[in-house]
């Protein structure tokens, strides 16, 4: 269908949802009306009742393809997203081998993409010591922005930096439109947690060593150290994964400075809570950590409040025995959650429990994680000119997460066993159905590498 019309009762098109029919021609959007405008013989979708919204951007995904491709893959991970509503992914520089810290790296990447993709991808750079003329190249190829680690990453291919490194490649990064994407945890407050941990051979399958293993320090320090980075080089920074909501006000503060600081949440950091974590269950182990009740509820009111201003997956699956279920040692697992499939139902179920509208949901993962990858007016909105990535999906109907629906490469997640709200019937990629409740994932994928030149 090149030319087609989406109509509905409730379409999230500017304000709340709406009748209105999405006019779609060449996989864009070309005009909003209402749901009587529209050309005698035209073929329509129905929506009926169903909410219309754009597809979420998720710009925190580890894909792992290729060198770690039986962790996940790009087919694997693009028919999670299909099923789950989002429409574009963008993928880390870690844990593929090799790491993007090189155009060549993110041209042998692309390579793996060949009829893979179900969903639109697009792909993050890394800043490593040592890369800095690299970095160039790198806005050349098409990537948004860099992503640097301030602590040990995990895995030897993407080593973390020091402030020296970024002092080197933050100018580099401002003056060609890159931003600087920054896992932030300083090594000090790490190391000496660590050691107290271990010198007390505190038990290592209680989470309570775990999270004590990663205190808020490390976030607190390295986000000041950062924020100070920005505001003398006048470079656009974002922290990923924000799980220390004690760094709200410092972000706050600094971004009313003019200091160009955004930062993110995940939905794992707003579903779960250390108090309901019991021994040995190591898949809800990632870092930073997920922290106690009352730091979820100061990050849902940064959230609110707008410091704090989208939401992601930071899925980081891994094989089944990296996780160490028979010993259940936080210590020794691999630290990551699988969740890019629930993007939509799980952010839903917790924002409408708390009172937050489909309009700022949508905002938070969908506008403002466009605007971070570079794609604003191309993504996140259901507007004239944009892509026609739409999501057809009941608001009102409710799921239980169980490994038939998983469609991740394994299974493993925290989430599974719980009741969400939000089924998706239908995802459209670029005005291509990729997925239908009935029949599945279309055969043909639809989706493609999507360029980011600032």
């Amino acid at each position: 269908m090149d030319t087609f019309i989406i109509r509905g009762n409730r379409v999230l098109s500017g304000g709340a949802p709406k009748p209105a029919a999405l006019h779609i021609k060449d996989g864009k959007i070309s005009d909003v009306t209402g749901p009587a405008q529209v050309p005698p013989g035209a073929h329509i979708v129905e929506a009926g009742d169903l909410l219309v919204t754009p597809g979420i951007v998720d710009t925190h995904v580890h894909i792992n393809e290729p060198g770690r491709t039986e962790w996940e893959g790009f087919k694997s991970a693009t028919e999670a997203a299909a099923a789950g509503g989002i429409t574009t992914v963008v993928d880390m520089p870690l844990n593929c081998i090799p790491a993007t810290t090189s155009r060549r790296a993110a041209e042998l990447k692309r390579q793996s993409l060949a009829d893979q993709l179900h969903v639109n991808v697009a792909f993050w750079g890394g800043v490593v010591p040592g890369n800095s003329a690299e970095l160039a190249e790198l806005a050349k190829f098409g990537v948004p922005g860099c992503k640097c680690f301030l602590c040990p990453s995990g895995v030897d291919e993407f080593p973390n930096v020091l402030k020296n490194d970024l002092e080197i490649a933050l100018p580099i990064m401002r003056d060609h439109g890159l931003t600087l994407l920054v896992h932030a945890e300083l090594p000090g407050p790490l190391d000496r947690a660590e050691a107290e941990v271990t010198s007390e051979k505190a038990d290592p399958r209680a989470y309570k060593t775990y999270l004590r293993s990663r205190p808020r320090q490390a976030e607190d320090d390295a986000i000041a150290m950062i924020i100070e980075l920005s505001r003398k080089y006048k470079a656009p920074v974002h922290i990923v994964h924000l799980s220390s909501a004690s760094a709200i006000p410092m972000i706050a503060r600094a971004q009313q400075e003019g200091v160009p600081i955004t930062a993110e949440t995940c939905l794992h950091y707003l579903t779960f809570t250390a108090e309901e974590i019991g021994d040995g269950q190591t898949y809800y182990k990632c870092a930073p950590p997920i922290r106690e009740k009352s730091n979820q509820d100061l990050l849902w009111q940064g959230l609110s409040q707008g410091s704090v201003g989208m939401v992601v997956s930071d899925h980081s699956p891994c094989t089944p025995q990296l996780k160490k279920p028979e010993q259940g040692d936080f210590l020794g697992a691999w630290g990551g959650i699988a969740g890019l499939q629930l993007g939509l139902s799980g952010l839903w179920t917790q924002a409408s429990a708390r009172g937050h509208s489909l309009e700022q949901m949508f905002q938070w993962n969908a506008v403002a994680t466009s605007k971070l990858a570079g794609l604003t007016g191309r993504k996140g909105m259901l507007a004239a000119g944009h892509d026609a990535d739409v999501v057809i999906w009941d608001d009102r109907a409710s799921f239980t997460v169980e490994a038939p629906w998983i469609r991740h490469r394994h299974k493993i997640t925290p989430y599974a066993g719980r009741t969400l709200q939000g089924v998706v019937h239908q995802t459209f990629v670029g005005g291509s159905l990729a997925y239908d409740t009935s029949s599945g994932l279309t055969a043909r994928p639809v989706g493609r590498f999507v360029e980011v030149h600032r």
